[in-house]
């Protein structure tokens, strides 16, 4: 029974939630770097190899609805 009055206790007056404790924990976050550091990559390289991912294969998946596309028109499927 005590146990449980010092888990309520803990919860109810907890320093973390409130607006000092969340700019405490916000100063404790490494946030990344913009610039590559070392073998860190950073924002920007990172971004850079999204969007290159990202239009690869975007382009794929245009490039195999064309094809699929033209197959069912051979065929007499497609308008």
């Amino acid at each position: 029974m005590a146990d449980e009055k010092k888990k309520e206790k803990k919860t109810v007056n907890d320093p973390w939630f409130s607006v000092s404790g969340i700019r405490k924990e916000a100063k404790r976050v490494r946030w990344p770097k913009w610039k590559s550091e070392g073998n860190n990559p950073g924002i920007l390289e990172n971004t850079e190899q999204v969007l290159v991912f990202t239009g690869f294969f975007a382009g794929y998946f245009v490039l195999c609805d064309l094809i699929i596309t033209y197959l069912l028109k051979i065929v007499g499927i497609g308008a």
